[in-house]
């Protein structure tokens, strides 16, 4: 069995780590993949040579560069069931504030708290593509990562739509008291998520991806808060126009992230 290592430079959420395993997964003599995001590092335990793999890398432009292969034996992997319950409870506390925010962003015109709603749409939608997709064909995944691509991009599109209309038109200043608490609660949503996650002190790349995630939308609510108090005392719409349309950025990036699975 040899190791094979390589540097992925752009390789920084778990949109890079789902593609490069889609993309390697239909090689037979691959056997494990271990994933360091933080480092940007990417172990892949095979048989035989390495060319085809190195190639196949390659193909998704990221930014890779060829370390160097050694003999090693395949490490231990960890309990899966407890890695999907965590998951599933993630992924059932973001699917849970996407519905939440979405209904009262509408409710009180906070662009800031739609695009907040999209943003754990995204995670969702990773986290789901994770759990579905378990022992699934290469093709299953990749019509589930193009439908949701494409329907997040979808949303995103709609988002940015709005906003240019409430900067370029007269619109009302969004309800500002929405905006803090609903945000206080989707952050209080992600800390449990987050408290989860470390809790199972995995080393598996996919729970060490989610920790990732979900400290990111940690700042996000963070951010959609600031907006709130910024509304409350400019009295004005700007501070979560802007917000939103910085969100809205994110959630487009990470929907373009999607559809290369599906490529």
């Amino acid at each position: 069995m040899k190791k094979s290592t390589f540097i992925v430079s752009q390789m920084d959420c778990p949109s890079e780590e789902q593609m490069i395993r889609m993309k390697l997964e239909t090689f037979d003599q691959i056997k494990y993949l271990d994933f360091d995001i933080p480092k940007r590092k990417l172990e892949v335990y095979h048989l035989g040579g390495v060319y085809e793999i190195q190639s196949s890398i390659s193909e998704l432009k990221l930014g890779d560069k060829f370390l160097g292969s050694e003999e090693a034996e395949v490490p231990v992997g960890e309990n899966e069931t407890k890695q999907k319950n965590v998951l599933w409870w993630v992924l059932g506390i973001n699917a849970g504030f996407f519905l939440i925010e979405m209904t009262t962003g509408w409710i009180s015109s906070s662009m800031g708290l739609i695009a907040d709603s999209l943003d754990m749409l995204a995670d969702s939608i990773v986290y789901a593509l994770s759990l579905f997709a378990v022992g699934g064909a290469v093709s299953r995944k990749k019509k589930v990562a193009k439908f949701s691509g494409y329907f997040q991009m979808f949303l995103a599109a709609i988002g940015f739509i709005e906003v240019l209309r409430r900067f370029f038109m007269s619109s009302e200043t969004p309800l500002f008291e929405w905006m803090i608490v609903i945000s206080f609660l989707a952050l209080g949503g992600n800390l449990i998520s987050l408290w989860l996650i470390n809790k199972a002190k995995s080393k598996e790349v996919h729970m060490q991806a989610s920790a990732i995630f979900t400290s990111n939308d940690i700042i996000v609510n963070g951010g959609v808060i600031l907006a709130g108090i910024l509304v409350y005392f400019l009295k004005s719409k700007w501070p979560d126009l802007i917000i939103g349309g910085i969100v809205f950025t994110f959630v487009m990036r990470g929907a373009i992230k999607i559809l290369k699975l599906a490529k």
